[in-house]
């Protein structure tokens, strides 16, 4: 368990308490496979929450053009994870309804 890699697979399969989660070797791979998506899906939520801020950002500075295409970015984020399942459907429609109306309120400025 010296190097790295040896000892974040020790750390997947062990709980806080410092025995192990998974007994078998399929509930370990399933603990594994679960890690390796909580860590994708935490990346996708990231990305579209930072995406959202660098919008509400330019709104606020009043920057027409670079909110017009950071909306665009951030609206492409947004269906990703939607079509991935990572965010709900509603939650996508909701988050792409408000900003859309920021940016109509400040282009209507």
């Amino acid at each position: 368990m010296k190097n790295a890699s040896g000892w974040n697979d020790v750390r997947r399969t062990l709980s806080n308490w410092g025995f192990l989660l998974a007994k078998s070797s399929s509930a370990q791979k399933r603990h594994r496979q679960s890690e390796e998506r909580r860590l994708r899906n935490k990346s996708a939520k990231s990305a579209v929450r930072t995406s959202a801020k660098k919008f509400v950002a330019l709104a606020h500075k009043k920057d027409v053009s670079g909110a017009d295409a950071a909306l665009q970015e951030m609206i492409k984020k947004i269906d990703t994870a939607a079509g991935k399942g990572i965010i709900k459907r509603n939650a996508a429609a909701r988050k792409k309804s408000r900003m859309q109306r920021l940016y109509n309120t400040l282009k209507a400025q």
